[in-house]
């Protein structure tokens, strides 16, 4: 039998195609039957400007080169098992981290399977979730506790990423947060700071239909840095010191630049966001204010960590869900989230049942 499957051919060349149901799966793989899918901003990157992180040629993990089926922000229903995973059987619910690992380089051995020497992602290096079937690493299995929902599992990817943002930045309880940007990963920081013990969060946004979300996600103030001095306004609202902590959730040379600068004597900046501009640092805002500066990719072993704050009731990411759109939709979607005027931050993708 075969199935739909949103599938990237090159850059610009996004095809909604029929494939073949996956047959068993390899020992240490599952096949998942995909309830949600999101749509994550390095999805639409490598559709209008990549390959970035899709190889041109062979994966040296999955082995397998374009056409790639998208999608790795998925939750699902186990249908087959290549092995065994602890709570892990046909039926159960789960959110998949999509990492693809090695297990065998340094990074794998020392727990920080996200920057494997090797590494790849289900969705990217190998078949993913814009399908009615993925096949992923059961080791990337979670499962979703009962009271969270299939829509709210699906988000726990993109949420993982900021809690690991905040974690990074080394966010504890009482601090002052500044986030610069409030798109789908400004949002997950903004509540992953939260998650953290942020006394405040402060956010720095220029589109202002953003605003409200980043309020519900927990954001103290809101600020469009083309008509406000945030630098200025946040060092006041802090008692003339700064805040603790900054995250970039955009990748822009001159946000993370603002952040930087922003930072209170001894404060610490995590950047999660990902464009080609290269960023030129003014080293003397490092040294002679002893700030801190360091990257954030990913997760690490933070989805389990997002569904548990979820089924505790601690976790509310709805204001992240903008749009529910069947599979067949996605080249729709994609080509609307790729314009100018469009008011989403999360759209999921729901493959038609047979």
């Amino acid at each position: 039998m075969h199935v739909q499957a949103l599938r990237w051919h090159g850059r610009g060349d996004l095809r909604l195609e029929e494939i073949a149901e996956p047959g068993e799966p390899p020992a240490g793989y599952a096949v998942v039957e995909v309830a949600f899918c999101g749509i994550c901003g390095t999805d639409l990157h490598e559709i209008t400007h990549g390959p970035n992180m899709i190889r041109t040629g062979k994966h040296p993990l999955s082995g397998q080169a374009p056409p790639v089926t998208m999608g790795h922000e998925m939750s699902g229903r186990v249908v087959a098992l290549g092995g065994e995973r602890a709570g892990v059987e046909i039926g159960t619910r789960v959110a998949v981290d999509p990492c693809l690992t090695c297990d065998e380089c340094r990074w794998c051995l020392h727990g920080d399977y996200h920057i494997c020497a090797k590494g790849g992602s289900v969705g990217l290096a190998s078949d993913g979730g814009f399908a009615r079937y993925a096949t992923v690493p059961l080791r990337g299995l979670h499962p979703v506790p009962d009271g969270v929902s299939d829509e709210m599992a699906a988000l726990a990817e993109p949420l993982a990423v900021g809690l690991h943002a905040a974690s990074r930045a080394g966010v504890g309880p009482g601090d002052t947060v500044l986030v610069l940007g409030a798109g789908p990963i400004g949002i997950a920081a903004i509540l992953g700071a939260r998650m953290s013990g942020a006394g405040a969060v402060y956010v720095s946004e220029p589109v202002t239909a953003r605003h409200a979300a980043a309020v519900a996600a927990g954001a103290t103030e809101v600020f469009d840095p083309t008509t406000a001095d945030v630098r200025r306004t946040v060092f006041l609202r802090t008692g003339r010191i700064g805040p603790d902590v900054a995250i970039d959730a955009t990748g822009r040379p001159d946000a993370v630049d603002l952040g930087l600068r922003s930072l209170r004597r001894g404060g610490r900046m995590a950047v999660a966001g990902i464009t080609e501009a290269a960023l030129s640092v003014d080293v003397r805002q490092l040294v002679l204010y002893e700030r801190s500066l360091c990257g954030s990719l990913g997760y690490n072993f933070d989805i389990p960590r997002v569904l548990a704050l979820m089924a505790d009731g601690r976790l509310d990411a709805s204001c992240l869900l903008t749009g529910v759109r069947p599979l067949s939709e996605g080249p729709a979607v994609v080509h609307e989230l790729t314009g100018r005027t469009h008011d989403h931050l999360k759209v999921l993708l729901t493959p038609e049942k047979a």
